[in-house]
């Protein structure tokens, strides 16, 4: 159940709350093409779009009305423990008339209200509205999996799992200077302001409860620090963690669809398939995007273990025009210019994946809580770094893509700052140089992130950088996978990232971690005897892709370059100083690193050009 959006406004008529609202509902067809609904009354108005998963029926039909007639929700997301309430709803006199987890949420809801989202296990973001008292609950699961934006806008709030719902409901588009200046300096806007004025996200792990006379509440109902700190001493952590894995695996398969896999034949999701044979699992397919490229590609690696183990498997490649296509549609579906560059080879997967599945599982997750970066070894020895900055004159580090942005990295002097840069691909002394920007964004929401993480992990900036990117970076990697696969009407659910493993590996000590050439000790060890020697020792490579090259070497990509040397980005005053055409002929040299500062840049373009122009 994937769509969800609403509207509550202080004095508007009926009528215009129902117009408003359809616009809205059916600006996410592409997440719930099964099924549509509202609800309206008086002033507020709830809509929903479904992608049936659970009791694919009508009794799964949202929004979804208690049998009281007090309590309306709409729902995006999956409960995978639901059945588990089914004694105790029993035994207090109720009776489950249908086999969806959203009856089941909204009857816990009644018993227990707020209270019970710490016994949830699963992905979510909800709105509930109570007729009796007037007031309106939208709440997001722990780490964000399923995403909620929300907006006050003409004494309205507006909210729905994508922004461009609100801008279809006439919030109007205009972009915030601090988020173009996160964009740039961190990739991504990071905490609960977005790219955009007048529109937030809740965050992860919080509710936010909204009377009808306008007082608003928002309360943080998971904190990530006092779990970890609560975790009680694991004895025997492989166990525990290959154990708790298969358990996450197991809820995760609860579904009446058909259930896939996304296989890249790297560690993390080969872990995923590894624990669905063991479990016996049967009738599983497997998706791999491949690349030509050598220093790309692992899909030999996901061909042999999908063969090894009996599943299907399925591969394909994106090159040139299709590449350029999927380009534009995924940033159509992320609403914002894409930052991590392999959205549309995961548009295109899993537009090919939905012939067969409607729920695909990801390993996503698994770097960000295991220490499984390349980055995180230069916070090792962080003194290390001043001697790697003064190297960084040698021919040698120059030419070597990875050393030469080590050197960089090295080049910054704040330990804060070696946290909060850790995760971007070009740094503030970077940015002054090649684009005249000199003032780095404050971001609140970064700095209370950092004051846990020191207070969690003091003196240990490997430890520091794995919580603060789980409150930010791993945003952005759920926030692309829920994007890109409920583009093509596909759920992705993230083993891996099930409370009890994000808290557990949290409270281990850093050899579980960080051991080893590649980190991930801890899964490594865990899969040893479920994985062939292929994949546990081969080489990361992650989902790259060579844009340095498509851009110079492909035809439509070439003829995007050049539109981009003239774009109406270079009009606005905070990119006035950036000479575009200097950039790209760099590029064209054959000056690779000049790809990471073209990219961000060009991807703006791409998005001024195609996105911001439809609202």
């Amino acid at each position: 159940m994937c769509g969800i959006n609403g509207i509550l406004h202080l004095q508007s008529q009926k009528r215009v709350v129902l117009n408003c609202l359809t616009k809205m509902r059916d600006a996410l067809e592409h997440r719930g093409p099964d099924d549509k609904g509202v609800f309206i009354e008086n002033n507020i108005g709830l809509g929903h779009r479904r992608l049936s998963i659970l009791d694919v029926s009508a009794a799964g039909h949202q929004p979804f009305i208690s049998e009281n007639n007090r309590y309306v929700l709409v729902y995006n997301g999956e409960i995978y423990n639901f059945r588990d309430f089914y004694p105790e709803l029993k035994s207090k006199g109720h009776t489950i008339k249908t086999s969806s987890d959203t009856e089941v949420l909204l009857l816990l809801y009644q018993l227990y209200g707020l209270k019970i989202l710490h016994r949830l296990n699963g992905m979510f973001a909800f709105a509930i509205w109570d007729k009796e008292e007037k007031k309106l609950v939208i709440a997001r699961d722990r780490m964000g999996v399923k995403p909620l934006y929300y907006s006050f806008y003409n004494e309205t709030l507006y909210f729905a799992s994508e922004q461009k719902a609100l801008f279809t409901a006439g919030v109007p588009l205009k972009i915030a200077q601090d988020g173009v200046e996160e964009y740039i300096f961190n990739r991504f806007v990071a905490g609960e302001n977005t790219l955009y004025q007048n529109i937030k996200k809740v965050l992860p792990g919080h509710h936010i409860t909204i009377h009808e006379n306008g007082k608003v509440v928002s309360e943080k109902w998971w904190d990530l620090k006092k779990e970890i700190q609560n975790q009680p001493i694991i004895k025997d952590p492989v166990d525990w963690f290959r154990t708790t894995f298969d358990e996450s695996i197991k809820l995760r398969m609860v579904s009446d669809v058909p259930v896939g896999v996304l296989l890249s034949g790297g560690l993390d999701s080969s872990s995923v398939l590894a624990s669905l044979k063991t479990q016996n699992f049967k009738n599983i397919q497997t998706f791999n995007i491949g690349f030509k490229e050598v220093e790309h590609n692992e899909s030999h690696l996901a061909k042999m273990l999908s063969d090894q183990f009996g599943y299907d498997f399925h591969s394909i490649q994106l090159e040139d025009d299709k590449l350029y296509d999927s380009l534009l549609n995924a940033t159509y579906f992320q609403d914002e210019p894409i930052m991590h560059l392999n959205e549309p080879h995961l548009l295109t997967i899993a537009q090919k994946a939905k012939s067969s599945v409607k729920v695909l599982l990801s390993g996503e997750g698994a770097d960000e809580l295991m220490g499984g970066y390349v980055r995180y070894k230069a916070l090792q020895h962080p003194t290390l770094l001043t001697a790697i900055a003064a190297l960084g004159n040698l021919d040698f580090f120059a030419k070597k893509p990875r050393y030469e942005k080590l050197t960089r990295y090295a080049k910054i002097k704040l330990q804060a700052d070696l946290v909060f840069y850790n995760g971007s691909n070009i740094y503030p002394q970077d940015i002054a140089t090649m684009f005249g920007l000199e003032t780095a964004p404050k971001n609140e929401y970064r700095n209370n992130i950092y004051q846990e993480a020191k207070e969690l992990y003091p003196n240990n900036l490997r430890r520091q950088a794995l919580y603060f990117d789980q409150h930010t970076y791993l945003q952005s990697l759920l926030d692309r996978n829920d994007r890109t696969t409920m583009g093509a009407s596909i759920e992705c659910r993230e083993p891996f990232l099930d409370q009890r493993l994000i808290t557990g590996l949290g409270s281990l000590d850093d050899k579980w971690l960080f051991t080893g050439k590649k980190g991930k000790y801890i899964l490594k060890t865990a899969m040893q005897e479920r994985l062939p020697q292929e994949i546990l020792n081969f080489r990361k490579i992650g989902l790259s892709a060579p844009w340095g090259d498509y851009l110079v070497k492909s035809a439509v990509f070439k003829q995007e370059l050049s539109a981009f040397a003239k774009s109406d980005l270079f009009e606005m005053s905070y990119f006035k100083n950036i000479d575009s055409r200097k950039l790209i002929q760099n590029l064209e040299k054959g000056d690779n690193r000049m790809t990471a500062y073209i990219m961000p840049l060009f991807m703006m373009h791409i998005w001024l050009k195609t996105y911001a122009t439809k609202f």
